[in-house]
């Protein structure tokens, strides 16, 4: 083993003699960019592209700050103040090698629970630009069965409470934009990069609607002076293991606290829409076009949906990780019928897209078996997942008739998933804010397979379709009695007939 270095800015110039690392002086870098969501795909996407923009070509005005938001977020906070917001990016390749490097782009850090107006102060920086927020699915704050703004969470009660100290991203924003108003600053882009089809349209509906009950004299400068676009991400990035952490130290000598492995593949897709000026992603990859939506609907209802449909019946099954679960034939093929006939015929508009080949790239990357993917970490918070990733295909089938026996299947699985035991009787490690309200409609579906489908703000008025209940509750009958695999098979087997 080699000498152990400290991953910080004062030791990169050793580090710099054993992997890739950055060689702009950082020291000269501005923040250009707020990113409110510092984990891991944050890392391994923005401020990749970012890192790979200031290297390439020059710029010093497009450092990224990172904010913490939660308390939860105090280890990956403290961990980039110790490196000095360097980490190591580990891109484990198809052969089984490993691409190392260490990213630079992130030069400021804040811990809001610690000190909510310093976060606020640095989104009113005359400096920032552009705010880039990954705060999950859920951190959008809507209610399904309402489509509106949810009022009822205590934490945006607090908020409008106590604006000085919010808990939510809606609380710091509108604080920081009351004050670029105040004192006359241009306008700012705030752009969603969540997995959300049209990200941007829902981080502006979301922030508008709390803005008129917060401070609704703000409305008319939000519209005027801040810009939304949507966007596609993509790149898959399990959770570090301690075993990732421990490699990098025996092959290269380097102690990272927090480094982020992910897979080689890389997309952003973005509506060119920044009404303050923005990095040229595009040189290093990103591409910018006037319409979004066509690319984000195929990643959500293809990439995003397919990982669901994999962990859920994966999990189910006993497998610990994404490859596992998509190298059982029976799955592959599921998934693969699920993707050509329920999801591909409500996709249109996609210019220069092969989606054959898309999908067929698809099934490799989830394959990968280097990755390892962990299927709890997949299956966490489903409860915001599935209105996205995969209930827009059931309605649009519905709407033409179409086949929702595939999708049926895979909420089925949901439902019993939520049991909390797999079908080995093994515990589930279930992460998802509804959990206790998910296994309580559980409970009862095992009596009665539609109370399951009751839960309004996730599944809306789904229970209403008699063409969808009705196969939904023939999967979860036959799963139960004959378990998640030979009910596959069977239904793989009526596609082949």
């Amino acid at each position: 083993m080699k000498n152990i270095i400290n991953l910080n800015q004062n030791n990169l110039a050793k580090i710099a003699n054993r992997i890739a690392c950055p060689k702009y002086n950082r020291s000269d870098i501005k923040t250009g960019i707020v990113h409110v969501g510092i984990g891991g795909f944050h890392r391994a996407h923005e401020a990749f592209y970012t890192d790979q923009l200031l290297h390439d070509e020059s710029v010093k005005d497009w450092g990224i700050c990172g904010v913490a938001l939660l308390d939860f977020d105090t280890k990956i906070y403290n961990t980039l103040k110790e490196q000095d917001g360097l980490y190591t990016l580990i891109v484990k390749e198809l052969d089984g090698s490993f691409t190392k490097r260490v990213i630079g782009s992130i030069v400021d850090y804040l811990f809001a629970p610690e000190n909510p107006s310093k976060v606020i102060e640095k989104m009113a920086s005359p400096d920032v630009k552009i705010i880039t927020l990954t705060i999950t699915e859920g951190g959008y704050n809507y209610n399904e069965a309402t489509k509106a703004f949810d009022f009822d969470n205590p934490l945006i009660q607090h908020d409008l409470e106590h604006p000085q100290a919010p808990k939510t991203i809606f609380g710091y924003l509108t604080e920081a934009l009351k004050l670029r108003q105040e004192r006359g600053l241009k306008g700012i882009t705030i752009q969603s990069c969540d997995n959300i089809q049209g990200n941007g349209h829902m981080a502006k509906n979301m922030l508008l609607s709390y803005v008129k009950k917060a401070a609704p004299e703000l409305v008319s400068w939000i519209e005027n002076n801040v810009s939304f676009p949507n966007s596609m991400v993509d790149r898959i990035t399990p959770a570090t293991s301690p075993t990732d952490i421990s490699n990098l130290v025996e092959t290269s000598g380097i102690e990272d606290a927090w480094p982020v492995v992910c897979e080689p593949f890389k997309q952003w897709v973005i509506e060119d829409d920044f009404i303050a000026g923005r990095p040229a992603w595009e040189k290093v990859g990103a591409q910018f076009v006037e319409d979004v939506v066509p690319f984000e609907k195929m990643k959500l209802s293809l990439l995003n949906a397919g990982h669901s449909v994999l962990g859920i019946l994966g999990d189910l099954m006993g497998y610990a990780t994404i490859d596992e679960s998509v190298h059982n034939n029976e799955i592959k093929k599921f998934l693969t019928n699920y993707m050509n006939i329920e999801v591909t015929p409500t996709l249109a508009g996609l210019e220069g897209v092969n989606l054959d080949e898309y999908k067929q790239s698809l099934l490799q990357r989830f394959g990968n078996i280097y990755i390892k993917d962990q299927i709890d970490r997949i299956c966490s918070e489903s409860s915001a997942k599935f209105p996205i990733f995969i209930l827009p295909t059931v309605h649009k089938q519905l709407e033409k008739n179409g086949s929702v026996e595939f999708a049926s299947f895979v909420v089925a699985a949901w439902a019993i998933y939520s049991l909390g035991k797999n079908e080995n009787g093994k515990p589930l490690l279930i992460k998802d804010a509804m959990k206790a309200i998910l296994n309580e409609k559980a409970i009862l579906a095992k009596e009665n397979p539609e109370a399951f489908l009751e839960i309004a703000s996730i599944f809306g008025k789904l229970k209403d379709s008699k063409i969808f209940v009705n196969a939904y509750t023939k999967a979860y009958t036959n799963i139960v009695k004959y378990g998640v695999e030979k009910c596959v098979i069977a239904i793989n087997n009526k596609v082949d007939k």
